[in-house]
């Protein structure tokens, strides 16, 4: 099973994990980028991700990439667009497989990969009332 999703609403790990359950699957990785109220040294006051039209196709292109290795029964990741608070979930992601290894690996390649190749822009607006836009999920 593959799940690969850009969406608005909000995403949580417990659901990626439940969609990654599986009797045959030994191992189950997940984790969950989440905003924080820092960078570069600097107070982040808000945050935009803005989405390529492509960005859907991409991350299930990703998706598919790490779940046909060797070891992977189940893939879902999801990344956030939109406005979202400091603490929100902008990317989030779930791997599972017979043993932890592979699954461990896999989850940690996906996470890279859709940061590598998802075109997601993120606007950044600080508490000093700057502003800046990064090319990176």
């Amino acid at each position: 099973m593959i799940h690969a999703a850009v969406t608005s609403e909000p995403i949580d790990v417990a659901t990626h994990e439940e969609m990654v359950a599986d009797a045959t699957a030994g191992a189950v990785v997940s984790f969950a980028g989440v905003v924080r109220d820092h960078d570069g040294g600097k107070s982040v006051a808000a945050l935009v991700y803005e989405a390529h039209p492509s960005a859907a196709k991409v991350v299930e292109e990703v998706a598919a990439d790490i779940a046909a290795r060797p070891g992977i029964t189940h893939v879902a990741v999801t990344h956030r667009v939109g406005a979202l608070a400091i603490g929100d979930a902008a990317l989030v992601a779930a791997v599972s497989g017979p043993h932890r290894a592979e699954v461990f690996a896999a989850c940690a390649a996906l996470v890279d990969e859709v940061k590598a190749r998802l075109p997601v822009w993120k606007h950044q607006h600080f508490a000093d009332g700057s502003d800046e836009w990064v090319n990176s999920a």
